[in-house]
């Protein structure tokens, strides 16, 4: 799954809001920080249904995106304190490379248990309708509970975004909720369709042309 959390949508004073590239010492912290963002996301609530072990597989699940794409091809962002963090990929970098699927299986079936072939076809279905233009990808950007509201989820996206202006690329990704649409739609995202699967809470494709 590549989709995102609710993130903060309110302008903060400059204390409360700033981005910087993360360590990859900082994962393990990252990966907490984005399953507890998705903790309560509508799509995965419906992918693991199971409240007390979902941010546990989150967790999981986060730690292969973060080790096998964001520093591994990507730039991961971060606030301080681990307060949010983003995953941002390159042209030609979106897709995870079958190699690294495979390898990764055991800890994708760890993750997802019996929902894994759910997980799959979500997955398959959301990369045969990805953009096929140049353009970087927001993987996943989340923000703890306790600091939504702050600004955050515009700042992690900040410095991706500027350069997509720069670059003249546009920018790509999925929303998962109301709440982040409408973030994204701020910041200059348009509608480009909806993915539903076998009674799925709706996946939004999103593109935001360079300014």
């Amino acid at each position: 799954m590549t989709v995102q959390a609710r993130a903060g949508s309110h302008p903060a004073a400059p204390q409360e809001a700033g981005s910087r590239p993360a360590a990859a010492q900082e994962q393990a912290d990252l990966a907490r920080t984005l399953a507890a963002a998705f903790a309560d996301d509508p799509v995965f609530g419906w992918l693991l249904p199971h409240e007390r072990s979902r941010e546990d597989r989150l967790e999981r699940f986060f730690t292969i995106a973060l080790s096998r794409m964001g520093f591994a091809k990507g730039t991961v962002w971060a606030c301080e304190g681990s307060r949010g963090a983003a995953i941002c990929m390159p042209p030609g970098t979106w897709h995870m490379p079958p190699r690294v699927t495979l390898a990764e299986a055991p800890r994708f079936a760890r993750a997802f248990g019996r929902r894994l072939p759910l997980a799959t076809a979500m997955q398959v279905m959301m990369e045969l309708r990805h953009e096929r233009r140049p353009h970087w990808y927001v993987l996943a950007v989340g923000v703890r509970p306790e600091h939504q509201g702050q600004g955050l989820g515009t700042a992690l996206l900040s410095p991706t975004l500027e350069r997509c202006d720069r670059e003249r690329l546009p920018a790509y990704l999925e929303a998962s909720s109301e709440r982040s649409a409408a973030l994204y739609e701020r910041l200059g995202f348009e509608h480009v369709g909806e993915l539903r699967l076998a009674g799925s809470p709706p996946v939004w494709r999103m593109l935001r042309s360079p300014r």
